[in-house]
């Protein structure tokens, strides 16, 4: 039996009362502790110092596992140490090329923040979906495998708000990470840290209200000449690459590396990388003094003594801007032999040079916007009747233009390797104010067309712009259901990543009542697919000699009928990408009419956001058999074909054929 308690008798703990007055004043001196680190004084050490002693490589995060050594990556070392507290430079831009060892860098400085000089910090990758992988594949193997890092780092707890997959808080600060997508991300919280990663695949605009970049800068403002931005990126297309004007703005800063032989320092440049035709395994490097081929196992020595110089003069001395390709790239990591093995294999695709000048030189690709001759496009059209599908066509899409008096649409067949076919024009009378008009393209989605070989095939989804008539386009839409209709709006400027985004819910108007998010509309990045087709209308063809002797089409190839008319023709080529200065003096791109009329290229386009939507740049070969069966065109003996078409036997055993892959997937 207890006895009474008395009040002088000592007690094993404080009372209820008490012990939330504790739980208070601990609360308070934690914060108190947390304001108190933020004010010390930055540590003497620099990034790349604290990575050499404190960063652990995790084998599900990096393909050399251990402890980091900067001597594997001598150019990061002064890129790092930029981002230290101690030097006055504000703004650190890096140009470059896949596998030379940004993203760790970036991650060091990242640790460093946590552990030697915490403050908020904005991580930003492309998406708010990339910044979630981020966190999972890269953040959390770095706190995970660096003690100090997980002592300063609050574990993830389900009722701890303090550790989530895009917020780490850790004592003086706070790391966000966010996608350029989102504004709310961007406007979230001040920072006197900034990682802005990959710019170039950022959207041109977060939710309509900016650009990201400029968004994200604007956090750290109020930290003045304490603040450091890092924006990383491999480059894209000239004219609009961000990280390539940024570089431009810059000292442009390239690594000098000595020659072996003559000591000659040198910036490494692809076209001095030479080897016997065929034979990759050949590459050396030759020497721009003394012209001596250097033998790439001479790379880690010249690595070791090289050194970064500046070739331009920067209009903000708090800025500096680095270039890096991958000729840099560890021994282990990408080789010259693979480069130029890499090199070789681009040869006459386009898409796989662009790929190779992106992610190896870390180059800018020149998007060559040259409208075709119309007339050129006239003598090469072909004959097959209006509303047939020549045999290499496999499924049907459709791109309907709403115009004021009418409804203009295009079907186009596809087939391996995105050849297209163009197999019937329509204009529907009317315009979107007509009940009637809207008849004839709903009946259109029902209707089918005749296969070469005898198969009838319908629409597989026709995509129509919602520029004009907005809420008309969404009732229709949904009236006939979101999987036979894509409401499409366009947007300018090119995005290699994904073309084409959605969809997105918006609000829709029908029968005068407002209906939330009562349509799906699909964003298109235009420029990408103009460009896309007037490539494709420029690529050479082979001969009708050639092609009897077994020669194919090249991939891409837009066959045109001669029921085509020169006005039709005039409208699909009638603008020019041309190149703009603003008022800063950057140069940009924009498509320019050189003919009041283009509803031609734009229902193109439309038709090609359509495949893009069904899945086409991404279907595996099993798809295209499985079409093909469908059709009954592998079991059919198509050496009789009509012109502009390619048997499939053909189209897998031609040495000259080979599978291609769309670039926007890379």
């Amino acid at each position: 039996m207890y006895a009474p308690t008395s009040t002088n008798s000592p007690r094993s703990g404080p009372t209820s009362g008490e012990d939330d007055a504790l739980t208070d004043f601990d609360g308070a001196g934690e914060i108190l502790r947390a304001w108190g680190n933020g004010l010390r004084p930055d540590p003497d050490l620099t990034v790349s110092q604290w990575a050499d002693r404190h960063r652990m490589l995790s084998g599900r995060a990096s393909a050399e596992p251990g402890r980091y050594r900067t001597t594997r990556t001598p150019y990061m070392r002064e890129i790092m140490d930029l981002l230290s507290p101690g030097d006055p430079t504000q703004r650190v831009v890096f140009m470059k090329a896949a596998q030379v060892g940004a993203t760790e860098a970036g991650n060091n400085w990242i640790g460093f923040a946590i552990h030697q000089a915490p403050g908020p910090m904005l991580a930003v990758q492309p998406t708010v979906e990339l910044a979630k992988r981020n966190s999972r594949q890269r953040i959390d193997p770095l706190i995970d495998e660096s003690p100090e890092l997980r002592e300063r780092v609050k574990p993830a707890r389900s009722r701890d708000a303090g550790n989530t997959m895009l917020s780490k808080e850790f004592a003086g600060g706070i790391l966000i990470m966010t996608g350029a997508n989102s504004a709310v991300g961007l406007r979230s919280t001040p920072a006197r840290y900034i990682f802005l990663d990959e710019v170039d695949a950022y959207p041109a605009s977060a939710d309509e209200e900016g650009d990201p970049v400029t968004l994200a800068e604007a956090r750290s403002l109020t930290f003045a000449h304490r603040r450091k931005v890092l924006l990383v990126s491999t480059p894209t297309i000239r004219g609009l690459s961000r990280i390539e004007r940024e570089y431009e703005a810059s000292d442009q800063r390239r690594f000098f590396v000595p020659c072996p032989h003559c000591g000659a320092m040198q910036w490494l440049k692809f076209d001095r990388l030479r080897w016997q035709k065929g034979k990759p395994e050949t590459a050396e490097y030759h020497c721009e003094g003394c012209e001596t081929a250097i033998a790439e196992h001479h790379k880690t020595a010249m690595l070791e003594g090289g050194e970064w110089r500046a070739t331009a003069t920067a209009a903000d001395p708090t800025t500096v801007g680095y270039h890096l390709s991958a000729l840099y790239s560890p021994i282990g990591w990408l080789s010259w032999q693979r480069i130029a093995r890499s090199w070789e294999a681009a040869q006459g695709s386009d898409e796989a040079i662009k790929a190779f000048r992106n992610t190896i030189l870390g180059e800018t690709w020149v998007e060559s916007g040259e409208a075709p001759d119309w007339q050129r496009l006239y003598d090469r059209r072909e004959a097959w009747k209006p509303g047939t599908v020549p045999a290499g066509g496999l499924f049907l899409t459709a791109g309907a233009d709403v115009q004021k008096d009418r409804i203009e649409v295009d079907v186009w067949a596809w087939g391996r390797g995105l050849e297209s076919w163009l197999v019937d024009h329509l204009v529907l009378e009317g315009g979107p104010g007509d009940p009637a008009c809207w008849q004839q393209l709903t009946g259109l989605l029902d209707r089918t067309w005749v296969h070469a070989f005898g198969q009838r095939i319908t629409l597989a989804r026709l995509a129509i712009d919602s520029g004009y008539e907005t809420s008309a386009v969404y009732a229709w839409s949904r009236h006939v259901g979101f999987a036979q209709a894509a409401p499409v709006k366009g947007v300018e400027g090119f995005n290699r990543a994904s073309p084409v985004t959605g969809p997105t819910y918006v609000d829709a108007t029908v029968a005068g009542k407002r209906l939330r998010r009562g349509a799906r509309l699909w964003t298109v990045a235009t420029s990408t697919f103009k460009a896309e087709t007037y490539r494709f209308l420029r690529q050479e063809r082979p001969a009708a000699e050639e092609r009897a002797e077994g020669a194919v089409f090249p991939p891409g190839t837009i066959h045109l009928p001669d029921w085509a008319d020169s006005e039709w023709l005039k409208q699909l080529t009638a603008e020019q990408l041309v190149t703009v200065r603003t008022r800063r003096g950057f140069a940009r791109l924009e498509w320019q009419k050189l003919r009041e009329r283009n509803e031609a290229l734009d229902t193109r386009v439309y038709a090609r956001a359509a495949a893009w939507i069904l899945g086409a740049d991404r279907w595996p070969e099993a798809r295209w058999a499985d079409l093909e069966a469908q059709l009954g065109v592998a079991a059919q003996d198509m050496t009789e074909a009509a012109p502009g078409n390619t048997p499939p036997a053909q189209r897998r055993t031609a040495h000259r054929r080979r599978t291609v892959h769309s670039s926007y997937m890379r």
